[in-house]
């Protein structure tokens, strides 16, 4: 099987020939550690692999930038600068207008001092001029030579394909994102509604080009306790718009769709299912403890999940991993589940630490 095949085969009912071995990558300090201690990459940033021996190619590679075909993110009208710097962080005017203070030390959350939208209909109306699909400068001139090339990868293809809450929540923050919802629900369906088309203009002439394995939507809706809007809002805000991408996006050839977000999801897990999504990522374990075991007994095999493993086990050595992968296996031969850790890897972890990891899950689930 190819990589792509494995992957598909994994989430449609199929055995694989062997399971994929994936993470979703690390910490830049822990890229730093691990290139002390033998790694060799040319990875830089927080979302690139890097790829260890023993992996499969890295499933998030372009996913962001889409490959190189398009720029989805939003496309300010000003330069970034720089207001203030010290020895611990930079304060910044981004492109969009925000002003974020960033830690130069730390792979933490930047913070907004200043928002690139506010929940007003006049900072609206001049920010979703950012989100134009047929702005000259998000394709390069060459970009269906790169559709062409890109067929021919046996790796698996996923491309950043929604966030309608996620992104409004980075750019307005969570409390003005939260009170919106409240104070002015005509003005935030119609920031969901007219992102939601962006999504599916900017794609268009891609998805006739490029056939893709996965549609990954970016949302990180959920904190510790459980979701930052009810199900009701889901309803109410997301769930037409999500079911309208999700058939757009597989009548256009697209194998998988997957919805990401971190904590609690429990809650919100029922009208994710319904709005059509395939997978639900990562299925972090964090302090309330998730078990994708415990979420299959009660969504059955309807609910298929990438994640699951909790990556602060892969530091207590061989016998712990094992333990934690073993009670895993059961559902991995169901199948609609493959096991990956539930968030970037943290620097406590040693590059020995890792590789007895992926040793161990090769054990594991050997079929």
């Amino acid at each position: 099987m190819t990589e792509r095949e494995r992957f598909r085969a994994v989430f449609s009912g199929e055995k694989p020939d062997r399971l994929p071995v994936y993470f979703f990558g690390s910490w830049e300090e822990t890229k730093k550690r691990w290139k002390s201690e033998g790694l060799v990459t040319d990875c830089k940033t927080a979302n690139e692999g890097p790829q260890i021996p023993g992996m499969d190619c890295d499933w998030e590679t372009g996913m962001w930038d889409c490959h190189g075909l398009v720029n989805p993110a939003a496309i300010g009208d000003s330069q970034p600068k720089v207001i203030e710097e010290t020895e611990d962080y930079l304060v910044i005017q981004n492109e969009l207008g925000g002003v974020i203070q960033h830690l130069k030390q730390s792979d933490g959350m930047s913070h907004a001092i200043k928002h690139s939208l506010e929940p007003t209909r006049e900072s609206w109306e001049h920010f979703k001029k950012f989100l134009n699909p047929n702005d000259p400068r998000r394709r390069p001139e060459n970009w269906k030579k790169k559709a062409e090339e890109l067929n021919q990868s046996e790796r698996v293809l996923a491309f950043m394909g929604g966030s309608l809450y996620g992104w409004l929540r980075e750019w307005m923050g969570v409390e003005n994102i939260s009170l919106i919802m409240y104070d002015d629900p005509e003005l935030f369906d119609e920031m969901v509604e007219y992102i939601s088309e962006y999504f599916m203009a900017l794609y268009e002439p891609i998805l006739s080009k490029v056939k893709f394995d996965l549609a990954y939507f970016f949302e990180d809706c959920c904190g510790s306790t459980g979701p930052l809007f009810s199900p009701e809002m889901h309803k109410r805000f997301f769930d037409t718009r999500y079911r309208k991408m999700v058939k757009f996006y597989k009548e256009h050839g697209v194998a998988l769709t997957m919805l990401d977000s971190d904590g609690k999801i429990d809650a919100l897990i029922p009208g994710w299912l319904e709005s059509g999504f395939d997978i639900i990522f990562p299925i972090e374990i964090g302090s309330w403890n998730a078990s994708p075991v415990d979420l299959r007994k009660q969504f059955g095999n309807k609910l298929k999940m990438l994640g699951g493993v909790n990556k602060h086990v892969i530091t207590l050595g061989e016998e712990a991993i094992r333990e934690h992968l073993t009670a895993l296996r059961p559902i991995v031969l169901e199948g609609g589940y493959l096991p990956i850790p539930d968030h970037r890897i943290p620097p406590d972890c040693s590059y020995n630490d890792f590789l007895t990891y992926i040793k161990v899950f090769k054990e594991v689930f050997a079929f």
